[in-house]
Protein backbone atom coordinates (compact mmCIF):
# COMPACT_ATOMS: atom_id res chain seq x y z
CA UNK A 1 0.00 0.00 0.00
CA UNK A 2 1.15 3.56 -0.72
CA UNK A 3 2.42 5.33 2.40
CA UNK A 4 2.53 9.09 2.86
CA UNK A 5 4.07 10.86 5.85
CA UNK A 6 2.84 14.35 6.73
CA UNK A 7 5.21 16.35 8.93
CA UNK A 8 3.37 18.91 11.04
CA UNK A 9 -0.17 18.81 12.37
CA UNK A 10 -1.39 22.37 11.79
CA UNK A 11 -4.34 23.15 9.53
CA UNK A 12 -2.24 22.46 6.42
CA UNK A 13 -0.96 19.13 7.74
CA UNK A 14 -4.44 18.00 8.76
CA UNK A 15 -5.79 18.91 5.31
CA UNK A 16 -2.91 17.11 3.57
CA UNK A 17 -3.48 14.00 5.67
CA UNK A 18 -7.18 13.95 4.81
CA UNK A 19 -6.69 14.44 1.07
CA UNK A 20 -3.93 11.81 0.91
CA UNK A 21 -6.11 9.34 2.82
CA UNK A 22 -9.10 10.04 0.57
CA UNK A 23 -6.88 9.47 -2.46
CA UNK A 24 -6.10 5.99 -1.14
CA UNK A 25 -2.84 6.25 0.81
CA UNK A 26 -1.90 4.95 4.22
CA UNK A 27 -1.13 8.18 6.06
CA UNK A 28 1.01 8.92 9.09
CA UNK A 29 0.75 12.42 10.55
CA UNK A 30 3.66 13.37 12.81
CA UNK A 31 3.21 16.32 15.18
CA UNK A 32 5.90 17.68 17.49
CA UNK A 33 3.51 18.90 20.24
CA UNK A 34 0.65 17.20 22.07
CA UNK A 35 -2.10 18.91 20.04
CA UNK A 36 -3.07 19.31 16.41
CA UNK A 37 -3.86 22.63 14.66
CA UNK A 38 -0.73 24.61 15.56
CA UNK A 39 -1.52 28.32 15.38
CA UNK A 40 -5.11 27.29 14.66
CA UNK A 41 -5.37 26.72 18.41
CA UNK A 42 -5.35 30.51 18.82
CA UNK A 43 -6.65 31.64 15.42
CA UNK A 44 -10.33 31.23 14.76
CA UNK A 45 -11.15 33.55 11.85
CA UNK A 46 -12.43 32.16 8.55
CA UNK A 47 -14.89 32.99 5.76
CA UNK A 48 -13.94 36.68 5.99
CA UNK A 49 -13.83 38.45 2.62
CA UNK A 50 -12.33 36.21 -0.10
CA UNK A 51 -11.81 33.30 2.29
CA UNK A 52 -15.52 32.65 1.89
CA UNK A 53 -15.01 31.92 -1.79
CA UNK A 54 -11.96 29.76 -1.18
CA UNK A 55 -13.76 27.69 1.46
CA UNK A 56 -16.75 27.14 -0.82
CA UNK A 57 -14.44 26.13 -3.65
CA UNK A 58 -12.74 23.53 -1.46
CA UNK A 59 -16.10 22.15 -0.38
CA UNK A 60 -17.26 21.72 -3.99
CA UNK A 61 -13.95 20.05 -4.84
CA UNK A 62 -14.55 17.45 -2.12
CA UNK A 63 -12.12 18.93 0.39
CA UNK A 64 -14.62 20.52 2.72
CA UNK A 65 -14.33 18.33 5.82
CA UNK A 66 -12.37 20.89 7.84
CA UNK A 67 -14.50 23.84 6.76
CA UNK A 68 -17.69 21.95 7.63
CA UNK A 69 -16.19 21.28 11.06
CA UNK A 70 -15.30 24.96 11.49
CA UNK A 71 -18.83 25.95 10.49
CA UNK A 72 -20.33 23.48 12.96
CA UNK A 73 -18.09 24.81 15.73
CA UNK A 74 -18.57 28.52 15.08
CA UNK A 75 -19.34 30.87 17.94
CA UNK A 76 -20.35 33.62 15.53
CA UNK A 77 -21.22 33.72 11.84
CA UNK A 78 -21.37 36.52 9.29
CA UNK A 79 -19.95 39.26 11.51
CA UNK A 80 -18.23 42.39 10.29
CA UNK A 81 -15.19 44.14 11.76
CA UNK A 82 -12.86 46.80 10.31
CA UNK A 83 -11.92 45.86 6.74
CA UNK A 84 -13.68 42.49 6.90
CA UNK A 85 -17.14 41.23 6.04
CA UNK A 86 -19.17 38.06 6.71
CA UNK A 87 -16.53 36.49 8.95
CA UNK A 88 -17.11 33.38 11.00
CA UNK A 89 -15.27 32.67 14.26
CA UNK A 90 -14.73 29.08 15.32
CA UNK A 91 -14.21 28.20 18.98
CA UNK A 92 -10.48 27.70 19.49
CA UNK A 93 -11.06 25.98 22.83
CA UNK A 94 -13.01 23.05 21.34
CA UNK A 95 -11.83 22.78 17.73
CA UNK A 96 -8.87 20.42 18.07
CA UNK A 97 -10.70 17.27 19.28
CA UNK A 98 -13.18 17.60 16.41
CA UNK A 99 -10.39 17.74 13.84
CA UNK A 100 -8.57 14.81 15.41
CA UNK A 101 -11.74 12.71 15.17
CA UNK A 102 -12.15 13.56 11.48
CA UNK A 103 -8.62 12.40 10.73
CA UNK A 104 -9.09 9.21 12.70
CA UNK A 105 -12.33 8.51 10.82
CA UNK A 106 -10.31 8.55 7.58
CA UNK A 107 -7.81 6.10 9.04
CA UNK A 108 -4.99 8.60 9.49
CA UNK A 109 -2.44 7.46 12.06
CA UNK A 110 -1.62 10.40 14.33
CA UNK A 111 1.57 10.50 16.38
CA UNK A 112 1.80 13.52 18.65
CA UNK A 113 4.79 14.40 20.84
CA UNK A 114 6.84 12.99 17.96
CA UNK A 115 9.63 15.18 16.67
CA UNK A 116 11.43 14.68 13.37
CA UNK A 117 15.13 15.47 13.66
CA UNK A 118 16.45 14.34 10.27
CA UNK A 119 15.67 12.66 6.96
CA UNK A 120 17.32 9.99 4.86
CA UNK A 121 17.40 10.54 1.13
CA UNK A 122 18.93 8.97 -1.94
CA UNK A 123 19.54 11.33 -4.81
CA UNK A 124 16.42 13.41 -5.31
CA UNK A 125 14.16 11.08 -3.37
CA UNK A 126 13.39 11.07 0.34
CA UNK A 127 13.31 7.58 1.81
CA UNK A 128 12.68 8.03 5.54
CA UNK A 129 12.27 10.39 8.44
CA UNK A 130 14.38 10.04 11.59
CA UNK A 131 12.67 10.72 14.91
CA UNK A 132 14.11 12.07 18.10
CA UNK A 133 15.13 8.84 19.78
CA UNK A 134 16.44 7.21 16.61
CA UNK A 135 13.38 5.55 15.10
CA UNK A 136 13.44 5.54 11.28
CA UNK A 137 10.16 5.46 9.34
CA UNK A 138 10.01 4.88 5.60
CA UNK A 139 7.39 6.20 3.19
CA UNK A 140 6.78 6.62 -0.52
CA UNK A 141 6.02 10.34 -0.40
CA UNK A 142 6.23 13.14 2.15
CA UNK A 143 4.43 16.41 2.83
CA UNK A 144 6.19 19.19 4.75
CA UNK A 145 3.74 21.35 6.69
CA UNK A 146 6.12 22.25 9.51
CA UNK A 147 5.45 25.96 9.13
CA UNK A 148 7.88 28.84 9.23
CA UNK A 149 7.81 29.97 12.88
CA UNK A 150 10.30 29.08 15.62
CA UNK A 151 12.58 27.95 17.02
CA UNK A 152 13.29 30.31 19.90
CA UNK A 153 16.56 31.48 18.40
CA UNK A 154 14.76 33.00 15.42
CA UNK A 155 12.34 34.88 17.67
CA UNK A 156 15.35 36.25 19.54
CA UNK A 157 17.34 37.09 16.40
CA UNK A 158 14.55 38.59 14.30
CA UNK A 159 11.96 39.59 16.91
CA UNK A 160 11.63 40.43 20.60
CA UNK A 161 12.64 37.02 21.95
CA UNK A 162 10.52 34.04 22.95
CA UNK A 163 7.10 35.32 24.04
CA UNK A 164 5.90 31.89 25.23
CA UNK A 165 3.46 31.30 22.38
CA UNK A 166 1.29 28.35 21.37
CA UNK A 167 4.13 26.84 19.31
CA UNK A 168 5.71 25.87 22.66
CA UNK A 169 9.31 25.35 21.56
CA UNK A 170 10.62 25.18 25.16
CA UNK A 171 8.27 22.29 25.97
CA UNK A 172 8.39 20.19 22.81
CA UNK A 173 11.63 21.16 21.15
CA UNK A 174 12.26 23.47 18.20
CA UNK A 175 10.52 23.13 14.86
CA UNK A 176 12.57 21.13 12.37
CA UNK A 177 11.99 21.65 8.65
CA UNK A 178 11.90 18.49 6.53
CA UNK A 179 12.74 20.62 3.52
CA UNK A 180 15.85 22.06 5.15
CA UNK A 181 16.96 18.65 6.41
CA UNK A 182 16.74 17.45 2.81
CA UNK A 183 19.34 20.10 1.90
CA UNK A 184 16.93 22.38 0.05
CA UNK A 185 17.74 26.07 0.55
CA UNK A 186 14.69 27.76 1.99
CA UNK A 187 13.44 31.30 1.42
CA UNK A 188 12.92 33.98 4.07
CA UNK A 189 10.19 36.59 4.24
CA UNK A 190 10.94 40.22 5.03
CA UNK A 191 9.36 43.06 6.95
CA UNK A 192 8.72 46.43 5.29
CA UNK A 193 12.09 47.69 6.49
CA UNK A 194 13.90 44.75 4.86
CA UNK A 195 14.62 42.84 8.08
CA UNK A 196 13.83 39.12 8.20
CA UNK A 197 10.49 37.59 9.15
CA UNK A 198 7.19 39.02 10.30
CA UNK A 199 5.50 39.02 13.68
CA UNK A 200 2.30 37.05 14.30
CA UNK A 201 -0.59 39.43 13.92
CA UNK A 202 -2.75 38.87 17.00
CA UNK A 203 -2.85 37.92 20.66
CA UNK A 204 -5.36 36.21 22.93
CA UNK A 205 -6.72 37.77 26.10
CA UNK A 206 -8.42 35.76 28.81
CA UNK A 207 -12.04 36.73 28.34
CA UNK A 208 -12.77 36.47 32.07
CA UNK A 209 -10.13 39.13 32.73
CA UNK A 210 -12.15 41.71 30.78
CA UNK A 211 -14.98 43.86 32.07
CA UNK A 212 -18.47 42.38 32.21
CA UNK A 213 -19.67 44.88 29.59
CA UNK A 214 -16.98 43.81 27.11
CA UNK A 215 -17.59 40.12 27.80
CA UNK A 216 -21.31 40.47 27.22
CA UNK A 217 -20.81 42.36 23.99
CA UNK A 218 -18.31 39.75 22.74
CA UNK A 219 -20.74 36.96 23.57
CA UNK A 220 -23.67 38.64 21.83
CA UNK A 221 -22.01 40.38 18.86
CA UNK A 222 -18.65 38.64 18.47
CA UNK A 223 -16.67 41.87 18.11
CA UNK A 224 -15.71 44.87 20.26
CA UNK A 225 -13.76 47.90 19.01
CA UNK A 226 -11.99 50.01 21.63
CA UNK A 227 -10.31 53.31 20.77
CA UNK A 228 -6.66 53.45 21.84
CA UNK A 229 -5.69 56.71 23.57
CA UNK A 230 -3.30 58.59 21.32
CA UNK A 231 -0.63 58.63 24.02
CA UNK A 232 -0.19 54.83 23.89
CA UNK A 233 -0.67 54.15 20.17
CA UNK A 234 2.23 52.19 18.69
CA UNK A 235 3.77 53.87 15.68
CA UNK A 236 5.35 51.74 12.98
CA UNK A 237 3.98 48.43 14.27
CA UNK A 238 1.73 47.61 11.32
CA UNK A 239 4.62 46.98 8.92
CA UNK A 240 5.96 44.24 11.20
CA UNK A 241 2.77 42.17 11.17
CA UNK A 242 2.42 38.87 9.35
CA UNK A 243 -1.23 39.61 8.68
CA UNK A 244 -1.15 42.46 6.19
CA UNK A 245 -4.95 42.26 5.87
CA UNK A 246 -5.07 43.82 9.34
CA UNK A 247 -2.33 46.38 8.68
CA UNK A 248 -4.93 49.11 8.31
CA UNK A 249 -5.16 52.50 9.99
CA UNK A 250 -8.19 51.28 11.97
CA UNK A 251 -5.94 48.78 13.76
CA UNK A 252 -3.45 51.48 14.74
CA UNK A 253 -6.19 53.65 16.26
CA UNK A 254 -8.26 50.88 17.84
CA UNK A 255 -8.02 47.57 19.61
CA UNK A 256 -10.28 45.12 17.82
CA UNK A 257 -11.41 42.18 19.97
CA UNK A 258 -13.06 39.08 18.49
CA UNK A 259 -14.78 36.27 20.37
CA UNK A 260 -13.11 32.98 19.49
CA UNK A 261 -13.54 31.43 22.93
CA UNK A 262 -10.84 33.69 24.27
CA UNK A 263 -10.81 37.35 23.23
CA UNK A 264 -8.70 37.57 20.08
CA UNK A 265 -6.93 40.94 20.09
CA UNK A 266 -5.89 42.04 16.62
CA UNK A 267 -2.48 43.33 17.62
CA UNK A 268 0.91 41.63 17.47
CA UNK A 269 1.63 42.69 21.03
CA UNK A 270 0.75 45.50 23.40
CA UNK A 271 2.57 46.49 26.61
CA UNK A 272 0.48 45.18 29.49
CA UNK A 273 0.70 48.36 31.58
CA UNK A 274 -0.57 50.40 28.63
CA UNK A 275 -3.26 47.85 27.80
CA UNK A 276 -4.65 48.09 31.32
CA UNK A 277 -5.17 51.87 31.00
CA UNK A 278 -7.93 51.27 28.43
CA UNK A 279 -11.40 51.23 30.04
CA UNK A 280 -12.65 47.67 30.45
CA UNK A 281 -9.17 46.16 30.25
CA UNK A 282 -7.95 47.13 33.71
CA UNK A 283 -7.47 43.45 34.68
CA UNK A 284 -6.54 42.13 31.22
CA UNK A 285 -4.38 39.01 31.10
CA UNK A 286 -2.69 37.46 28.07
CA UNK A 287 -3.54 33.87 27.12
CA UNK A 288 -1.31 33.64 24.04
CA UNK A 289 1.43 34.46 23.90
CA UNK A 290 1.81 34.61 27.67
CA UNK A 291 4.34 37.39 27.22
CA UNK A 292 2.15 39.22 24.73
CA UNK A 293 3.12 42.51 26.31
CA UNK A 294 6.59 42.29 24.77
CA UNK A 295 6.25 40.44 21.47
CA UNK A 296 4.96 37.48 19.52
CA UNK A 297 6.27 34.62 17.38
CA UNK A 298 8.32 35.35 14.29
CA UNK A 299 7.19 33.73 11.05
CA UNK A 300 8.32 33.24 7.42
CA UNK A 301 11.82 32.14 8.44
CA UNK A 302 11.83 29.00 6.25
CA UNK A 303 9.66 28.83 3.10
CA UNK A 304 10.16 25.92 0.70
CA UNK A 305 10.79 26.75 -2.96
CA UNK A 306 8.09 24.86 -4.85
CA UNK A 307 6.02 24.86 -8.02
CA UNK A 308 2.28 25.31 -8.44
CA UNK A 309 1.59 21.62 -7.79
CA UNK A 310 3.36 22.26 -4.44
CA UNK A 311 6.21 19.85 -5.16
CA UNK A 312 9.38 21.08 -3.48
CA UNK A 313 12.11 22.04 -5.94
CA UNK A 314 14.95 19.55 -6.26
CA UNK A 315 13.13 16.59 -4.72
CA UNK A 316 10.87 14.11 -6.48
CA UNK A 317 8.63 13.03 -3.61
CA UNK A 318 8.40 15.96 -1.20
CA UNK A 319 5.43 18.32 -1.27
CA UNK A 320 4.55 21.24 1.00
CA UNK A 321 1.53 23.17 2.27
CA UNK A 322 0.59 26.14 4.43
CA UNK A 323 3.17 28.85 5.08
CA UNK A 324 5.85 26.38 4.02
CA UNK A 325 4.51 26.65 0.44
CA UNK A 326 4.58 30.42 0.05
CA UNK A 327 4.48 33.75 1.83
CA UNK A 328 0.80 33.39 2.65
CA UNK A 329 -1.37 33.97 5.72
CA UNK A 330 -4.28 32.18 7.32
CA UNK A 331 -6.09 28.96 8.16
CA UNK A 332 -8.09 28.89 4.94
CA UNK A 333 -4.92 29.38 2.93
CA UNK A 334 -3.27 26.57 4.90
CA UNK A 335 -6.16 24.17 4.32
CA UNK A 336 -6.45 24.69 0.57
CA UNK A 337 -2.71 24.32 -0.02
CA UNK A 338 -2.57 21.31 2.28
CA UNK A 339 -5.35 19.60 0.33
CA UNK A 340 -3.45 20.00 -2.93
CA UNK A 341 -0.13 18.85 -1.45
CA UNK A 342 -1.57 15.68 0.08
CA UNK A 343 -3.45 14.81 -3.10
CA UNK A 344 -0.37 15.30 -5.28
CA UNK A 345 1.75 13.19 -2.94
CA UNK A 346 -0.47 10.24 -3.85
CA UNK A 347 -0.34 11.12 -7.54
CA UNK A 348 3.45 10.95 -7.35
CA UNK A 349 3.27 7.42 -5.94
CA UNK A 350 1.02 6.36 -8.80
CA UNK A 351 3.12 8.07 -11.47
CA UNK A 352 0.16 10.27 -12.36
CA UNK A 353 0.25 13.80 -13.70
CA UNK A 354 0.18 16.28 -10.83
CA UNK A 355 -2.92 18.32 -10.23
CA UNK A 356 -2.27 22.01 -10.84
CA UNK A 357 -5.37 24.03 -10.12
CA UNK A 358 -6.44 26.29 -13.02
CA UNK A 359 -6.37 30.05 -12.61
CA UNK A 360 -10.11 30.13 -13.28
CA UNK A 361 -10.39 28.94 -9.66
CA UNK A 362 -9.43 31.30 -6.87
CA UNK A 363 -7.15 28.75 -5.21
CA UNK A 364 -5.32 28.06 -8.46
CA UNK A 365 -4.84 31.74 -9.18
CA UNK A 366 -3.77 32.39 -5.59
CA UNK A 367 -1.02 29.75 -5.58
CA UNK A 368 0.32 30.84 -8.96
CA UNK A 369 0.13 34.55 -8.14
CA UNK A 370 1.91 34.19 -4.79
CA UNK A 371 4.73 32.24 -6.42
CA UNK A 372 5.04 34.86 -9.16
CA UNK A 373 5.12 37.74 -6.69
CA UNK A 374 7.78 36.03 -4.58
CA UNK A 375 10.15 36.33 -7.55
CA UNK A 376 9.87 40.13 -7.64
CA UNK A 377 12.33 42.47 -5.94
CA UNK A 378 10.03 43.35 -3.04
CA UNK A 379 7.84 40.26 -3.29
CA UNK A 380 9.13 38.74 -0.04
CA UNK A 381 7.98 41.81 1.91
CA UNK A 382 4.31 41.13 1.25
CA UNK A 383 2.11 38.43 2.80
CA UNK A 384 -0.78 37.22 0.68
CA UNK A 385 -4.26 36.21 1.76
CA UNK A 386 -7.75 35.75 0.37
CA UNK A 387 -9.04 38.04 3.11
CA UNK A 388 -7.47 41.38 2.29
CA UNK A 389 -4.62 43.48 1.01
CA UNK A 390 -3.19 42.86 -2.46
CA UNK A 391 -4.69 39.51 -3.28
CA UNK A 392 -8.26 40.26 -2.21
CA UNK A 393 -8.18 43.32 -4.46
CA UNK A 394 -6.99 41.06 -7.26
CA UNK A 395 -9.83 38.62 -6.56
CA UNK A 396 -12.37 41.37 -6.98
CA UNK A 397 -10.71 42.74 -10.10
CA UNK A 398 -10.74 39.28 -11.73
CA UNK A 399 -14.33 38.61 -10.60
CA UNK A 400 -13.14 35.59 -8.60
CA UNK A 401 -14.68 36.83 -5.35
CA UNK A 402 -18.14 35.43 -4.73
CA UNK A 403 -20.36 34.51 -1.80
CA UNK A 404 -22.84 32.78 -4.10
CA UNK A 405 -22.52 29.02 -3.65
CA UNK A 406 -24.27 28.27 -6.95
CA UNK A 407 -21.75 30.44 -8.77
CA UNK A 408 -18.83 28.63 -7.14
CA UNK A 409 -20.37 25.22 -7.94
CA UNK A 410 -20.66 26.23 -11.59
CA UNK A 411 -17.09 27.55 -11.73
CA UNK A 412 -15.63 24.36 -10.25
CA UNK A 413 -17.84 22.27 -12.52
CA UNK A 414 -16.54 24.05 -15.60
CA UNK A 415 -13.00 23.24 -14.51
CA UNK A 416 -13.86 19.54 -14.28
CA UNK A 417 -12.73 19.35 -10.66
CA UNK A 418 -15.97 18.76 -8.80
CA UNK A 419 -15.31 16.25 -5.99
CA UNK A 420 -11.70 15.73 -7.13
CA UNK A 421 -10.53 15.38 -3.50
CA UNK A 422 -13.15 12.70 -2.87
CA UNK A 423 -11.76 10.49 -5.65
CA UNK A 424 -9.76 7.43 -4.61
CA UNK A 425 -6.83 7.23 -7.01
CA UNK A 426 -5.42 3.87 -5.92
Amino acid sequence: MIKVIVAGGGWAGCAAAISAAKAGAQVLLVERTDLLLGTGLVGGIFRNNGRYTAAEEAIVMGGGDLFVAMDANSRHRSINFPGHSHASLYDVTTMEPLVKKILQNYGVEIRTKTRIIDVIKYGKKLQSIVLDGGEVIKADAFVDTTGTAGPMGNCLTYGNGCAMCVIRCPSFGPRVSVTAKADVKELMGLKDDGSVGAMSGSCKLNKESLSQEIREKLDSEGVVVLEIPESIRKSGSLGKKACTQYALADYARNLVLLDTGHAKMMSSYFPLDDLRTIPGLERAKYEDPYSGGIGNSMRYIGIAPCNNSLKVDGLDNLFCGGEKSGILVGHTEAVVTGLLAGHNAVRYCLDMQYLELPRSLVTGDFIAYVHEQMQLEDGMKVRYTFSGSYYFERMKKLSLYSTNRAEVIERVGLSGLTDIYNSCLV
